[in-house]
């Protein structure tokens, strides 16, 4: 007799799972990506803050904070979070028209997302972190 019941996989199974697949990775970083940006915002307002309050505050900032590694890394992680979630919400949009639902058009679009964020996310690593 074959069961139906559901079976608890462990977090090694289900990431083994998952990274096989685009969709479920596309689907995945979106989130995590919007968790990280909202988690940010916060410190990128203090940054803001600190930058618009006078001139000395503003060298400061340039200076101290984004001229260290530390600060220049926490804004790479930032901008890194809005590319990827920017082009997979562009992504879910456009199926929300109905473009690319079939599975094998929602792999395609998914790798193509998940490459065309590595790109501009590689960009942004050399323009914030190595220049």
């Amino acid at each position: 007799m074959k069961s139906n019941r559901p079976v608890n996989l462990s977090l090694g199974m289900v990431l083994e799972v998952n990274m096989k697949s685009p969709v479920a990775m596309a689907s995945i970083l979106h989130r995590i990506s919007g968790i990280v940006v909202f988690l940010l915002i916060p410190v990128l307002l203090y940054i803001l803050q600190g930058s618009l309050a006078s001139e000395e505050s503003f060298n400061y900032v340039k200076d101290t904070i984004l001229g260290g590694f530390i600060g220049r890394f926490v804004l790479f992680v930032a901008l890194a979070g809005l590319i990827y979630h920017f082009f997979a919400g562009i992504k879910h949009l456009v199926m929300d028209f109905g473009i690319a639902e079939e599975l094998k058009s929602g792999r395609a679009f998914a790798s193509a997302i998940l490459a065309i964020s590595a790109f501009f996310i590689a960009l942004a690593f050399y323009w914030v972190v190595l220049s």
